[in-house]
């Protein structure tokens, strides 16, 4: 017999407090008194992050490229000493043999300045500043990744948390559909066969919860990982990111905006001008040279004191073919680049069409999940209610039981795919960052350094000094 409406209600209701209180109790197994949103995940992942930490020095490393080639064009002093002795021994048939000895002190100052150089040392400072901005692009794709993987790791948890409940709130009602099996046969309403199906299906459920619980485990090891602490009390999310619901829009903005995209135009621009760096380097150098020395005489009167200026032309004439062909790699590289330039787009724009259709598939079974749980339910009250009347077996109680709890769960991954299918559509947009997401943190300037090095400063300036703080904040000296 169906039950009536408030019955069905009733049980329903009954149902979801079972589910409620399985749930808040594995929940308090986490971390007590703290409850993390997916913001406070975020936040942690985006601070504790040693990935991002590696590409903030790598891009330091890449700005201190643009500091060293521009010392190019500044004078280069060096200073030179050196203390020689020199002795021989003459044999004169007249006086015999003389021993002589002399020991010579002598210091000086060199320097060099490059006046002409057909532009090479200028297109490789241009170069260096390109891949400087090919590397922060590198940087944002990083903190994408970083941010989505934190994103999987909080739903995957609170995935394996509801499946958890869910299991352990299937095996209290197979417990009681176990009792009421045994009773029946105590009284002769069902044979042992009935009995022994309930037993293998509460068998199959403690199975089935070891199993959740493992996965449990293994989400909350790779929350740790992505994160870089223990999970509290995750709180769901209370409202999917606003999306655009044009594709082709979509598409455009990610070929504008998308790091993969920016960095390899960045990649194009440093290759173009590396052939002009190895043009110019098949042209002349024209060099302002001095020297100032002195020299002195330990234990003698000689003395030396020197000094010369001059201009120095060089230029190839004839190196084997090196120079045509270090020019010719450099063209194929920079072909090579413009190709991967192409490819890059075309992959971007794929990965925003995958992300839509996986974001429109999610939502699709996520409704379907809904229904289908609705009906399972009604079917599950039914199927138990007629069983009590002798109009269905226990198996067909045990199937209807499976059948809701398959579905309850299709219903928990539904909506966790959605939320993990919006943000990965921002990530293919290119606006999954801590800036884009208003998540509140002291976000990474890198341009601050730049300024700071850009110019090649010594340790004795301001700036040097400046520098000098900006490396103990971080704690690299």
């Amino acid at each position: 017999m169906p039950l009536k409406e408030p019955e069905l209600k009733h049980a329903l209701i009954l149902n979801m407090r079972l589910i409620s209180l399985s749930l808040a109790t594995v929940l308090s197994m986490a971390v007590p008194g703290r409850a993390d949103s997916l913001a406070d995940t975020l936040v942690s992942a985006y601070e504790n992050s040693g990935l991002i930490e590696q590409n903030r020095a790598l891009l330091r490393a890449a700005d201190e490229d643009v500091a060293q080639t521009l010392a190019g064009l500044r004078p280069i002093i060096n200073w030179t000493s050196d203390v020689t002795h020199n002795a021989s021994r003459n044999r004169v048939s007249t006086f015999g043999t003389t021993t002589n000895g002399q020991t010579d002190v002598n210091a000086g100052i060199t320097g060099n300045l490059l006046l002409f150089d057909a532009g090479r040392t200028r297109f490789q400072i241009e170069a260096a500043k390109e891949t400087v901005l090919a590397t922060r692009q590198t940087l944002i794709g990083i903190e994408q990744q970083v941010l989505l993987r934190a994103i999987q790791a909080h739903m995957n948890v609170r995935r394996n948390i509801e499946f958890v409940a869910l299991r352990e709130n299937n095996q209290r009602l197979l417990r009681q559909e176990l009792r009421a099996a045994k009773d029946r046969f105590e009284v002769g309403e069902v044979t042992r066969t009935d009995v022994a199906q309930a037993e293998a299906r509460l068998a199959a459920a403690g199975s089935g919860l070891a199993a959740a619980q493992g996965d449990l485990e293994q989400a909350i090891e790779e929350y740790r990982s992505a994160v870089g602490r223990k999970p509290g009390n995750l709180v769901p999310p209370t409202k999917l990111p606003r999306l655009s619901d044009n594709v082709d829009e979509a598409k455009a903005i990610a070929l504008r905006g998308h790091p993969d995209v920016l960095k390899i135009r960045h990649d194009v621009s440093a290759a173009e001008l590396a052939v002009q760096v190895a043009d110019a380097a098949q042209k002349p150098n024209l060099n302002l040279t001095g020297r100032v020395g002195v020299g002195e005489e330990i234990g003698g009167s000689n003395f030396t004191r020197s000094g010369s200026v001059g201009l120095d032309v060089t230029g190839p004439i004839y190196q084997g073919g090196r120079l045509s062909a270090l020019k010719r790699q450099a063209m194929a590289r920079r072909d090579a680049l413009r190709g991967a330039l192409h490819f890059t787009g075309l992959e971007v724009e794929r990965g925003v069409g995958d992300a839509y259709a996986i974001l429109r598939a999610s939502y699709a079974q996520r409704s379907a999940s809904e229904e289908q749980v609705r009906a399972a339910r009604v079917a599950f009250r039914g199927v138990r209610e007629e069983a009590k009347l002798g109009a269905r077996t226990t198996l067909d109680v045990l199937d209807a039981e499976q059948e809701l709890l398959d579905a309850e769960a299709n219903l928990i991954s539904a909506q966790t795919d959605v939320y993990i299918a919006a943000y990965a559509v921002l990530a293919s947009l290119g606006q999954l960052t801590a800036r884009d997401l208003n998540l509140g943190v002291q976000t990474y300037d890198p341009t601050a350094y730049y300024n700071l090095v850009k110019s090649a400063p010594v340790p004795l300036s301001k700036r040097g000094a400046q520098l000098d703080r900006v490396l103990r904040a971080l704690g690299k000296q």
